[in-house]
């Protein structure tokens, strides 16, 4: 089943002292391993870029712009194919954002699961499992349900 990586993953990634670090590694390899198709967009970038920049006074990890970019280059090895921006994403999104009443900084999500609508992409890795529940028709993954998954009761 084909997957969008969320940017919180990316950004846990670059951070090796984070405590979710390695959680969001083994994921992403796991899936690799299993031969899942694995994709970003170009937005995963956009945001990569912003929370890497950012301060860490203002909930960002305080990088230099040549580092960010070193990261983003190895990002775009890893990850062969990133998704094509087309313009049916902004209807998606609009109808997606309309549909569900999205407010403030959700309507980021709402555009990742346009692209994924528009590119066909079934399923979500995401450490923000909430922030996507209320959209119909996409799975939403949890680093720890690949990692450690459910035993069915």
């Amino acid at each position: 089943m084909s997957t969008l990586v969320d940017t919180n993953l990316l950004t846990r990634a670059a951070q090796p002292q984070h405590a979710m670090h390695q959680t969001a590694v083994d994921a992403v390899s796991m899936l690799r391993r299993n031969g899942e198709p694995l994709y970003l967009v170009p937005q995963n970038f956009y945001e990569f870029w912003v929370v890497c920049t950012r301060p860490v006074a203002q909930n960002g990890l305080g990088m230099p712009p040549p580092m960010v970019q070193a990261e983003i280059a190895r990002l775009k090895s890893l990850f062969k194919v990133i998704l094509d921006d087309t313009p049916a994403i902004f209807p998606e999104w609009e109808k997606l954002v309309i549909e569900h009443q999205v407010t403030g900084k959700s309507a980021h999500d709402a555009r990742l699961v346009a692209a994924m609508r528009v590119h066909g992409v079934e399923q979500l890795l995401t450490f923000n499992e909430s922030d996507f529940r209320r959209y119909q028709g996409i799975t939403v993954l949890t680093p720890h349900d690949v990692v450690e998954p459910r035993v069915p009761s």
